[in-house]
């Protein structure tokens, strides 16, 4: 298993998710990013595994490659994730620690995608290696309001995401000292299809932040 960690010259974890084309892909290894994050499940940011593993062999081995999967059968997961390369996985469902214990003993980095409650999921409940903290309704593409949430505790590594952008990535680092921040919908000029100037604009925020 990978051990993920910012780049040395931040203490911000930063992962750019929804990537489909090289130049996706190219502009955000070279911004910066730490993460990068290919769709298996139903969306419109969806690549097939073939798709995956193309654009997984452009980032280079300090980058982390992420399948991320929305209540997928273990075994798809499974399948799908060897089959594209990708260094980690990324859940979002209802999956229990049986089903991350099983997928642990394929070497891959676990990170556990999960809305935003009160009260707050706790990092490592089910033995993953990231927590992703998401907006109330995931995927809405909506900031929501991060003051006075009690969120995890500093120094454990949970990323800060949903309705994330250049303009507001700042302020909501500021409110909530994450360890990492995670954006898809707010670097795209419309719904699926990423904008290189909002990804670069937007690592150079989340930089400043951090």
């Amino acid at each position: 298993m990978s051990n993920p960690s910012p780049s040395p010259s931040t203490s911000l974890f930063v992962k750019v998710c929804g990537l489909k084309t090289d130049r996706d892909v190219d502009t955000a290894v070279e911004a910066g990013a730490d993460a990068i994050g290919f769709v298996f499940s139903d969306s419109p940011r969806r690549v097939d595994a073939a798709t995956a593993a193309r654009l997984a062999r452009r980032v280079p081995e300090h980058v982390l490659t992420v399948g991320v999967f929305r209540a997928e059968p273990l075994h798809d997961v499974r399948s799908l994730a060897a089959d594209s390369g990708v260094r980690a996985v990324q859940l979002h469902g209802p999956e229990d620690r049986g089903y991350y214990d099983a997928l642990a003993t394929g070497g891959w980095t676990l990170v556990r995608a999960t809305a935003f409650g009160e009260p707050a999921p706790r990092f490592g409940d089910l033995g993953e290696d990231m927590l992703l903290l998401d907006a109330p309704v995931p995927g809405s593409g909506v900031a929501w309001d991060w003051s006075g949430k009690s969120l995890a505790a500093p120094g454990e590594k949970w990323l800060l995401a949903g309705g994330l952008t250049p303009a507001n990535v700042r302020d909501a680092v500021d409110a909530t000292h994450p360890w990492g921040v995670d954006v898809s919908s707010g670097v795209e000029r419309s719904r699926g299809v990423k904008d290189p100037a909002l990804i670069a604009a937007f690592v150079r925020a989340a930089r400043a932040a951090g």
